[in-house]
């Protein structure tokens, strides 16, 4: 240590005595010897320098509240993580999800020339309001051509039935006359029985005896021809129900044109099938209407969310859970809703062209399952099918 102080003693006392000497001196010293001052200056300086970085404290103690800041800012950020991480997993949400709803093409049911389009496109309109008319003379000249024949029907069934109702009484008439000619018969015989009797006992003549025999033949004859128009008579009540029931056959088979007319006269004013707005309009005055041609198309206010989730995020999915809506075309509000069903299969089940994995190299792609959501409350915004929506659903 005294050898340190010592040496450390030289080196500093050359120094200081070029420090006294007059600058006369200094001035006429050799070169050389300038030299080795600036050497024993710069080996100096070193040397300091040395001992201060030694001496100098270390970063956390010269800015300790710099590193407390950077400490606790670190610490923040790992707790964001975590409670980010955290509330993440109870948390499925995907981009692949539009606006979907059950889209009504109106199309005409009949064939004629169109005279009235009362609505424009993107219009809104309630339900049973009309869309377009179709010209309805022809129909309804059909309806009341259907009218007459149901008429005509009734008209025929109630003659039939008047003509069924005089047969009766002829019947009864009949069944008069067979009892009239019953009666004489009657008497005929008990006049011949004592004609006979009277003729054995020579009391009567030959001639009151075969006039007896003659009236009861007659009667007899009377008798039987009264039992034969009772029998006729009894048979055309047949013929008549036979004929009531041919003209309620007509008289349905009218009403049935009837009802078919009056409903395709009713076809002729097409009508909102539920409240919505009348899209896509190509139907315009005075054009003529196939069947089945499209005039329209009509979206329901019924609206709501297909999602296309990934089967990977299905586990813990849930009809009844609730979902956080958030709409491209609103991105400042915020709807809320629920899952209302998961499809029993991925999208591509039911595309038009399924795919075939048994054919070809496989590569296992991950499946996407559309995914119903509706809303709680109407959204209270106009929304169309295939607008884009991004749906969170809390799963946990």
């Amino acid at each position: 240590m005294y050898a340190k102080s010592e040496r450390n003693e030289r080196e500093i006392a050359p120094t200081e005595e070029s420090r006294a000497l007059p600058r006369s001196d200094r001035q006429h010293r050799p070169p050389d010897d300038d030299k080795a001052v600036d050497d024993s200056r710069t080996d100096e300086t070193r040397a300091n320098d040395s001992r201060s970085d030694c001496n100098r404290p270390g970063p956390l103690r010269r800015h300790p509240f710099v590193a407390a800041a950077v400490a606790i800012l670190v610490l923040l950020c790992v707790a964001a993580v975590v409670i980010w991480w955290i509330d993440a997993r109870q948390y499925e949400w995907t981009d692949d999800a539009f606006i979907d709803a059950r889209t009504v093409t109106v199309g005409a049911e009949i064939s004629g020339r169109i005279t009235d389009v009362a609505v424009t496109d993107n219009q809104p309109v309630e339900a049973g309001a009309v869309l377009l008319r179709i010209d309805d003379s022809d129909y309804q000249a059909s309806l009341k051509q259907a009218e007459a024949g149901v008429v005509a029907g009734r008209a025929e069934i109630a003659n039939v039935q008047a003509q069924s109702e005089a047969q009766n009484a002829k019947i009864d008439a009949a069944e008069k006359q067979v009892a009239q000619a019953q009666a004489a018969l009657e008497f005929a015989r008990s006049e011949d029985q004592r004609n006979r009797e009277l003729l054995t006992k020579g009391t009567a003549t030959q001639q009151q005896a075969q006039q007896a025999a003659s009236t009861l033949r007659q009667d007899q004859a009377a008798l039987d021809t009264a039992n034969a128009n009772a029998e006729a008579a009894k048979s055309q009540i047949a013929v008549l129900q036979a004929q009531v029931k041919s003209a309620e056959a007509r008289l349905q088979q009218a009403q049935a044109t009837e009802d078919q007319a009056r409903t395709t006269l009713t076809r002729t004013t097409i009508t909102a099938p539920v409240a919505g707005h009348a899209t896509n309009i190509t139907a315009a005055k005075g054009t003529y209407a196939q069947p089945g041609q499209v005039l329209m198309m009509f979206v329901p206010k019924d609206v709501w969310v297909k999602a296309n989730f990934k089967e990977t995020q299905l586990d813990l999915m849930r009809p009844g859970q609730p979902v956080d809506i958030v709409i491209d075309a609103y991105p400042e509000k915020t709807f809320h809703g629920h899952v209302d069903s998961v499809q029993a299969g991925s999208g591509t089940a039911f595309s038009l062209l399924p795919a075939e994995n048994a054919t070809g190299n496989f590569v296992k792609v991950v499946q996407r399952v559309p995914v119903k959501i509706v809303f709680d409350q109407p959204p209270g915004v106009y929304l169309g099918p295939g607008m884009s929506v991004v749906p969170t659903v809390k799963v946990r």
